[in-house]
C-alpha cells in the first residue's frame, strides 16, 4: 500500500521559504496571493499503514515545528505531481506551444 505524507510548517511558526515565494509571485504579477506556506510531500510503499505515524514522529518530520497530514492510496488514485516540475496542465501546455 501506498502512503503520501504531506508535511508543512506548524502554525505561527516562521516560513522563510514561503514569505520568499509569497514575495516572488507578486514580483511577478500575481495578485492576491495570502499566505504561502512551503512543505513537502514523502510518498512510502508499506506493508502495515499503521506505523506510517510512528515513521513521521520518529524520522520522517520535526513534531516541533512541523504538521503532517497521512494519506492512503488506493491504485485507483492519479499519481502525485512530479517534483520536477512535470505538473501536467493541458491549457498550459497548449498556451505555451502557441505562444
Amino acid at each position: 500500500m501506498k502512503a503520501r505524507v504531506l508535511i508543512r510548517p506548524k502554525e505561527g511558526i516562521l516560513d522563510p521559504q514561503g514569505q520568499t515565494v509569497q514575495r516572488a509571485l507578486a514580483a511577478l504579477g500575481f495578485d492576491g496571493v495570502g499566505e504561502v506556506h512551503v512543505g513537502r510531500l514523502v510518498e512510502l510503499e508499506v506493508e502495515d499503514h499503521s506505523r506510517v505515524a510512528e515513521m513521521c514522529e520518529k524520522l520522517l518530520t520535526n513534531p516541533l515545528i512541523e504538521d503532517y497530514d497521512i494519506q492512503l492510496v488506493t491504485s485507483a488514485e492519479p499519481p502525485a505531481p512530479r517534483s520536477d516540475g512535470d505538473v501536467r496542465h493541458p491549457a498550459g501546455r497548449d498556451q505555451r506551444a502557441e505562444a
